[in-house]
């Protein structure tokens, strides 16, 4: 197996920034609505998660691109929850109570977030196995 191309990372994590930015500025304006469950959110710390997670992305795409860096797969994984973390409106309210904007906001921030997690799990995956492979043509030779 190989890692993914630089091309499918940076398609994933740029993707990702583009479509969860509009989830969390959808989050951002209507973070009235949420009601208490969610009252220690603000509009301040929506857009500070959002841009964290984005600096986080960017972060693994650049160590991802300089090839052989440690620090890619680790934050790539870490970077997927920008996505993954919409999980949290199904547990915090209803999928009723989203209206149908913010319903298919969050699945698409999921899919991205889904996609990301991939990306990710296969570049650790080829990773490691390249690196059991060149232990073993190390030791046989």
């Amino acid at each position: 197996m190989r890692p993914p191309a630089l091309s499918t990372v940076r398609f994933a994590v740029f993707a990702s920034i583009v479509l969860t930015a509009f989830h969390y500025t959808d989050n951002a304006i209507n973070i009235d609505s949420y009601g208490p469950v969610l009252a220690f959110f603000t509009t301040a710390t929506v857009f500070l998660t959002w841009s964290l997670f984005t600096a986080l992305g960017i972060a693994a795409y650049l160590f991802y691109r300089d090839q052989g860096s440690k620090l890619a797969n680790p934050l790539l994984f870490a970077y997927s929850f920008a996505g993954l973390i919409d999980l949290a409106h199904f547990v915090t309210i209803s999928p009723a109570a989203l209206t149908t904007r913010g319903l298919i906001s969050v699945l698409i921030d999921l899919t991205i977030g889904t996609a990301v997690l991939v990306v990710a799990i296969r570049s650790i995956l080829a990773r490691r196995k390249g690196s059991a492979l060149d232990k073993a043509e190390k030791a046989a030779a």
